[in-house]
């Protein structure tokens, strides 16, 4: 790997920007970062300009981009979504899965296991993300009822055998056999997220004490509050916002969530507990119209429009089309943030809700050189993967 040194930048810190700074970079890390521009000998120098140098954005929820879907099982397409959100600033995601056949799912994990291997020139895989199939079926949103179901100790078992790639499971708490579920993912080191779910907060409470600890793309296909024979009741929303350490996830693409909630979320839960995602399908970076969600055999037809992706007869979302790039700046332009709270939500807290902001997610030295280069209007100059340059901005 070839030392490069960043220049004339401005370092975005979780806490500050570093006007006129420095980053050195040997062997795939961060090995300096400096205010001032510093000497470094036999180094590939790349000169800001005077941009943003921020740490790579991570993705924790992501199904697909450039007309390909992780479901699809095609190792070529898991290389054509890395390259894709690479362009737009991501230097690490999830692969994530749709509830499916139970079959469909195995052969992901091995897919998976092949593209990882041959993943160079991309966004890292870090691990899958199973969402699915245990879901509310009054909450499934896009999912396809066919495959939606309680939890199986057979099946997931089975499942989280074949493949230790698995990071992160999304589920409805409130279904029988949901809390056994969590415990064994926690056992196993997978994190349990609450999901597609009905559940109110005397049923979030106790899930949350088994693990699940984190809330899948917020306020999208979960409940806020409800009457049950004329009494009221807290749903996953207000749960989320009343327990402290559970963190959330949003779809800032400004069609999932209005200002007005972008606001509310960071006002509440900061950006210390709250993670940007995409949640993009294979229409993300593709022109409208029709497209499918899920895999090319038996996904369901959608249509992409209004920049968002919905089901055919227009009465759900079926997932968004957004970039993180996209996302950032819409934290700043719609929800008044600041860029080092937009940039934070982007890669420090997801690195560190899925636990790996220790070696992600910050640009400090001893760190993975993963980090982006990007202007005013958070438009992608370059993307460094593992101290590698994978894109560059043809100007």
């Amino acid at each position: 790997m070839e030392k490069i040194k960043i220049y004339n930048g401005k370092i975005v810190t979780p806490h500050r920007v570093i006007k006129g700074g420095c980053i050195v970079i040997e062997g795939g890390k961060i090995s300096a970062v400096s205010a001032e521009n510093i000497a470094v000998a036999d180094a590939l120098e790349i000169n800001a300009n005077g941009n943003y140098i921020a740490p790579g954005f991570i993705d924790l929820h992501v199904h697909g981009g450039a007309g390909h879907d992780f479901m699809d099982n095609e190792a070529e397409g898991y290389l054509a979504i890395a390259e894709l959100h690479a362009k737009h600033g991501t230097t690490a995601l999830m692969p994530t899965t749709l509830s499916s056949e139970h079959q469909d799912l195995l052969d992901t994990l091995s897919v998976y296991e092949t593209a990882h291997a041959l993943n160079t020139n991309g966004a890292q895989f870090i691990g899958l993300h199973i969402e699915g199939p245990y879901f509310s079926m009054e909450q499934r949103g896009a999912q396809d009822p066919r495959y939606i179901r309680a939890p199986v100790p057979a099946e997931y078992r089975e499942i989280i055998a074949r493949s230790k790639a698995i990071k992160r499971w999304s589920a409805a708490p409130e279904l029988e056999g949901a809390l056994e579920f969590a415990e064994y993912l926690c056992e196993n080191g997978i994190l349990p997220s609450i999901a597609h779910t009905n559940a109110i907060y005397e049923e979030v409470l106790p899930a949350f004490e088994k693990g699940f600890s984190h809330a899948t793309h917020f306020y999208s296909c979960m409940s806020g509050v409800s009457r049950r024979n004329a009494y009221r009741y807290a749903g996953v929303i207000e749960s989320a916002y009343l327990l402290d350490a559970m963190t959330v996830e949003i779809i800032a693409d400004g069609v999932h969530l209005p200002p007005p909630l972008l606001k509310l979320v960071l006002k509440i839960k900061g950006a210390d507990r709250t993670a940007l995602v995409t949640d993009a399908m294979r229409a993300a970076g593709m022109p409208p119209g029709p497209s499918i969600l899920g895999s090319r055999r038996d996904g369901l037809e959608v249509i992409v429009e209004d920049h968002v992706a919905k089901l055919k007869d227009r009465s759900a979302f079926a997932g968004s089309v957004a970039t993180m790039d996209r996302l950032v700046r819409n934290m700043m332009v719609m929800a008044d943030a600041t860029l080092e709270d937009a940039v934070k939500m982007a890669s420090l807290s997801p690195a560190n809700i899925i636990g790996i902001g220790d070696r992600k997610g910050s640009l400090v030295a001893g760190k993975d050189a993963d980090l982006v280069i990007f202007d005013e209007e958070i438009n992608i100059m370059e993307t460094i993967v593992s101290g590698k340059r994978i894109y560059t901005k043809t100007i």
